[in-house]
């Protein structure tokens, strides 16, 4: 039996990904089979969430018993194969038109091979951009400005460190957990930009904040706004504020979504209309959108990017924040003395979400994979704010009565601004989409506990399938509605009695109302996965972990879900799945970490793609 067989006949591969295969061997019934099965492993390995397949540990993309071939087999194969492209060089030189690129130990897909180099150039050219030779070195800059910061620095002067260092570089990283300052940091950076320009008799710079889910840009418009609100308390003119933007958008609105095509308006030959792009919650990016955004940002533009390292990297294909990070760390340079030019700032200072919760300790033996001492903090209960239910299955029977009461005040609101706050009070987090405590099921018995309140019939009637005060969460991207991946909403009747659903807009006092009947694809939303709440945050979070183990759990998602509670977190789950859980990283395969060591070397500032071309 062929290698593509068993992984066929052990159920590993998607149709799409055996297809490929076979339309390989279509058009040339000599190719190996070891290529092919790389071919469709490359794009198994995409849809798994990574750039690439790496032959040496199959394992960690297929879980079944297979005879795998040893990594010299596996590379004979695929150096010896017209169908993979070999590039000599991964930094000036396009692949070849051949469907499989493989390069530096990775077998790529063409296009997400493109990707990642497009993004290590990018990233190279907005980073060259030479700084104004007129300001001084920032105080606590080493020679290098590899990393932006000594971490016992005080948080405060941290901040100022990071706001500081946009003066003289144009591709800053600011890094911490929730509640480190990173917003404050950023309007304080902002300010200092506002107050350079208009001292040197300049216009104010033009300024876009941004993130991939609207939510997440919601939340850190308000925190720039809140920032600005306190600058006199700082002893700064309250005037400088007032050229700060006062409203955040989504990546896809920013870059300019074009109905019916995953294209956007701005792109390299028609760049964003920006001095400064912020952009918030830099993990949940893919490698395709962080190309295309890199790409949009204009010649001399400065690039910010926020983030936290420890939360799960994007759901699909990419580990981008990681990628980079590595990159900043690189303590060695090439023989030119050049390295790759960006400068980064992790913010460390613990926190708390709120007066009510104390996260830190838990947050931290999460981040470190230290199951014990987090086993510990939870079974004490000496953390404010933190519950564990230890065994808890299914607490939708144990607080049926405390849910519920959250759904009427929810659909009870006086309109759907009030009605979409008041869903952020509380959602139920799983750790996966399928099984008995995955979102799927936990959403339809949600359902089945509000159907006769507010259903036109039972839980099979075709009436039932919207109602009032029904969650939705969007799960494709709807370029004609401005709905996006992620997006929540709520079912609601208008003052004519109308079912609508509501999304929310540019302003958020004025959701945007849509027939349920026209929406994309979506489901309900009163329990989410934690990749689908990243970038959002509650009041109050239930953690629902599943009953036994699953390759999806990571210490990643764990924390993930940890950090979505502002002042009330309660986990549901057992030990063991926990301790598992902890004991596994959500790393990816990627190239991004060299691929911008070796670009960083060679001279592309002002480089920008020929017209035309598109990724």
């Amino acid at each position: 039996m062929s290698l593509l067989q068993a992984l066929a006949k052990a159920g590993a591969l998607r149709t799409l990904d055996h297809a490929l295969a076979q339309s390989l061997k279509r058009l040339d019934p000599e190719t190996p089979e070891l290529v092919l099965a790389a071919a469709a492993l490359a794009s198994l390995a995409v849809a798994s969430g990574h750039a690439g397949f790496d032959p040496t540990g199959p394992q960690r993309l297929v879980e079944a018993p297979i005879d795998w071939p040893t990594p010299e087999a596996w590379r004979e194969a695929l150096e010896s194969s017209s169908w993979v492209a070999r590039p000599d060089t991964a930094v000036d030189e396009s692949a070849a038109d051949a469907p499989l690129v493989y390069e530096h130990g990775l077998v790529y897909l063409r296009r997400y091979r493109e990707y990642e180099r497009r993004l290590a150039v990018d990233l190279c050219r907005i980073g060259s951009a030479a700084a104004d030779p007129a300001l001084p070195p920032p105080a606590g800059e080493d020679a290098q400005g590899a990393d932006g910061g000594n971490p016992a620095t005080p948080p405060q002067d941290r901040q100022a460190e990071a706001a500081t260092l946009a003066l003289h570089h144009n591709l800053l990283l600011v890094t911490g957990g929730p509640g480190t300052g990173k917003t404050t940091t950023i309007t304080r950076m902002l300010v200092l930009l506002v107050a350079q320009a208009l001292e040197a008799g300049g216009p104010p710079p033009r300024i876009a904040l941004a993130a991939p889910t609207g939510r997440a840009a919601e939340r850190m418009a308000e925190s720039v706004r809140k920032a600005v609100q306190a600058l006199p308390v700082l002893g700064i003119d309250p005037a400088l504020g007032a050229h700060l933007p006062t409203a955040g958008t989504t990546l896809h609105r920013l870059l300019g979504t074009i109905p019916d095509s995953p294209r956007f308006r701005h792109h390299a030959d028609n760049p964003l209309p920006f001095d400064v792009v912020v952009v918030d919650e830099a993990s949940m990016i893919d490698l395709p959108l962080m190309a295309k955004l890199v790409e949009a940002v204009p010649d001399g533009a400065r690039l910010v990017l926020l983030g936290d390292p420890d939360q799960l990297p994007s759901v699909e294909a990419g580990d981008v924040l990681a990628g980079i990070l590595r990159a900043v760390g690189a303590t060695e340079a090439d023989a030119t003395g050049r390295r790759f030019p960006a400068r980064h700032v992790h913010l460390t200072r613990g926190w708390r979400q709120s007066a009510s919760l104390d996260l830190a300790p838990l947050a931290a033996a999460v981040r470190e994979g230290d199951s014990a001492t987090a086993l510990s903090l939870l079974r004490d209960g000496g953390l404010s704010g933190v519950h564990f239910h230890e065994g808890e299955s299914d607490p939708l029977q144990s607080q049926r009565e405390h849910f519920l009461a959250h759904w009427a005040a929810m659909a009870d609101a006086a309109d759907p601004a009030e009605a979409l706050a008041r869903a952020n009070r509380l959602r139920i987090l799983t750790a996966v989409r399928e099984g008995p405590q995955g979102a799927r099921a936990v959403n339809a018995r949600i359902e089945d506990l509000l159907a006769g309140t507010r259903r036109g019939g039972g839980p099979a009637s075709t009436a039932s399938r919207w109602f009032h005060g029904r969650l939705l969460l969007v799960t494709e991207n709807s370029y004609r509605h401005r709905l996006f991946n992620g997006d929540v909403g709520i079912c609601l009747r208008d003052s004519g009695g109308t079912l609508m659903a509501w999304f929310p807009g540019d302003d958020p006092a004025k959701p945007r109302p849509f027939h349920p009947a026209s929406l994309p694809a979506h489901d309900s939303a009163f329990a989410m996965t934690v990749h689908k709440a990243q970038g959002s945050e509650f009041d109050e979070v239930w953690l629902v972990l599943p009953e036994r183990g699953n390759r999806v759990l990571s210490r990643e998602l764990v924390y993930t879900g940890m950090t979505r509670a502002r002042d009330r977190l309660h986990v549901a789950g057992n030990a063991g799945v926990i301790a598992e859980a902890l004991a596994r990283h959500a790393g990816r395969w990627s190239g991004l970490g060299w691929r911008l060591t070796a670009a960083s070397t060679k001279s592309v500032p002002g480089h920008r793609r020929p017209q035309g071309a598109t990724l």
